[in-house]
């Protein structure tokens, strides 16, 4: 079934350059050049993806991002400019499943975008159709339902957090590389961009002692990445 995709941006040139190459690729394209139509579409035609710019009109793409996360989980890939890290960042916290910067090679990013609708699909190999994991304070991992719980208690989680989790989970003991981490849980190589998973198990710390978890489970290894600890 062909994927529909929501382009935000309001640079004709780059709407133009994305829609050419995503619908030679097979998808289908909508396309918004401000955050209130980018709501209004999204509402609309429910697409699988949205490509979001974060410097658009009306409403700037990081509270699009803030207000679609209040009722729905579609993936968002956030457009930055290449030296906005603090937008990076902000979007990964707020729910973004991935950013690109710009100016972007358009090989990459259509390697992004099939990575995350892969993910989006279950067919990540990272996520198996298997039994629950559990992990250490009372943790379990269901990657059926793609959630995770603290003693019977929802830990809510980003799509990336569940994913960083329950690879961790899986390689319980075993350290496991930024570069690794990124191959597993983002499904393709990230750019190499370490910041973006140590962005991400900082969030996932807070999230599990905000919960009552022990968060030191995740232990960082310095020079070489994380592991998680089954205290």
């Amino acid at each position: 079934m062909q994927a529909t995709i929501l382009v935000v941006d309001d640079e004709q040139a780059v709407t133009d350059l994305l829609t050419y190459n995503l619908r030679k690729a097979g998808y289908a394209v909508r396309v918004a050049s401000d955050g209130r139509e980018a709501l209004r579409l999204a509402r609309e035609i429910h697409p699988d993806l949205i490509l979001l710019d974060v410097m658009i009109p009306e409403i700037d793409g990081l509270d699009v991002c803030r207000e679609l996360r209040k009722n729905s989980q579609v993936p968002v890939i956030m457009i930055t400019a290449r030296g906005e890290e603090v937008d990076r960042v902000v979007g990964l916290e707020l729910g973004a499943d991935d950013y690109v910067c710009k100016p972007f090679s358009v090989r990459e990013l259509m390697a992004r975008v099939k990575a995350v609708l892969r993910r989006n699909r279950s067919e990540n190999p990272t996520v198996p159709a298997e039994s629950k994991l559990d992990g250490p304070d009372g943790l379990q991992v269901d990657p059926l339902c793609r959630c995770a719980s603290i003693r019977g208690d929802p830990l809510e989680l980003t799509r990336l957090e569940f994913e960083v989790l329950y690879v961790l989970l899986q390689n319980a003991g075993r350290v496991l590389s930024r570069e690794r981490l990124l191959e597993l849980a983002w499904g393709y190589d990230f750019g190499g961009d370490a910041r973006a998973v140590d962005s991400t198990v900082k969030r996932l710390r807070a999230r599990l002692r905000s919960a009552g978890s022990d968060a030191d489970c995740i232990e960082a290894v310095r020079g070489i990445g994380y592991r998680l600890v089954m205290k």
